[in-house]
C-alpha cells in the first residue's frame, strides 16, 4: 500500500516548530510528514496568502496528500485544497472548517480586531496549552509570533471539504475554540473522532495523535467514534 504523505498547517500565532514531536511519532509509525509556515503568523498577510503558502507546499511534495489543518490552519487549508488533485483527505484538528464566503469573524460572531497584528494572548498557557508539560508548555509560550489580523475578516473563496472526503478531530477539552462549536463544525466532515485533550494535543499526547492520524489518513469510510 502506498501511504499519502501528510502536510501540518499550524494555527495563529504558531509556527512548523508547534509539530516537532507529532512529526517524530509519525516517522516511528512509517509516515513522511511536511509542515508550512504560515504567512500570516508574524507579518500581516491574509488568508489568501496563507492558502497560497499550503498550494505551494502542497505541489512541492508533488505526490498524494493528506492536509492537516489546526485551529485557524484549518480556514486556509479549507480554501487551498479546493480542486486539488494530489489531495486525499483533509484532516481539521480543533479547526475551522466554514463554507466558501464565510469569515472566521462571522462564524465566530466577534467584531474585527482594531489593530493590523493581535499579539499572542497573555493567558496562553490556559488557552492552549492546559494539559501539557509544563516544561514543553513554556518552551511554546515562547516560541508564539503576533498574528494577522486580516485573516479573521477574510472571506474564503472555495472549501476543498466539498469534494475532498475529511475528518474533523474534536478537542473535548478545548478552551479556545469550545467543543460544542467544533461539533457544529464536524458535521460538514465525512468522519468524525474525539480526543480528550485541550487545544494542542500535537504538545499533549503526540502519540496518541499520530496513531489517529495513521489510522486515518488511510480510511476513506465514514465513521463517527
Amino acid at each position: 500500500m502506498h501511504l499519502p504523505d501528510i502536510l501540518l498547517v499550524h494555527g495563529a500565532w504558531h509556527g512548523s516548530w508547534c509539530w516537532e514531536l507529532l512529526i517524530e511519532e509519525l516517522r516511528r509509525l512509517g509516515r513522511t510528514a511536511h509542515t508550512v509556515d504560515l504567512p500570516s503568523s508574524g507579518s500581516p498577510a491574509g488568508l489568501h496568502e496563507d492558502a497560497e503558502a499550503i498550494r505551494h507546499a502542497i505541489a512541492a511534495i508533488d505526490r498524494p496528500v493528506a492536509v492537516v489543518g489546526h485551529s485557524y490552519g484549518g480556514f486556509p487549508v479549507t480554501e487551498a485544497t479546493a480542486g486539488s488533485a494530489f489531495v486525499t483527505r483533509l484532516v481539521y484538528l480543533a479547526a475551522w472548517m466554514l463554507e466558501a464566503g464565510t469569515s472566521i469573524s462571522e462564524a465566530a460572531g466577534m467584531p474585527p480586531f482594531e489593530t493590523e497584528v493581535v499579539p499572542p494572548p497573555p493567558d496562553a498557557v490556559a488557552q492552549f496549552y492546559d494539559d501539557v508539560d509544563p516544561v514543553v508548555a513554556e518552551r511554546a509560550v515562547a516560541m508564539l509570533r503576533p498574528q494577522s489580523a486580516r485573516v479573521a475578516t477574510d472571506r474564503l473563496r472555495a472549501a476543498g471539504w466539498l469534494t475532498i472526503p475529511s475528518t474533523y478531530l474534536v478537542c473535548d477539552n478545548d478552551k479556545t475554540l469550545p467543543p460544542a462549536a467544533q461539533e457544529e463544525m464536524a458535521a460538514r466532515a465525512s468522519a468524525v473522532h474525539h480526543l480528550p485533550t485541550s487545544h494542542s494535543p500535537f504538545l499533549s499526547a503526540p502519540a496518541d495523535l499520530a496513531a489517529l492520524l495513521d489510522q486515518i489518513t488511510m480510511d476513506q469510510a465514514r465513521v463517527r467514534s
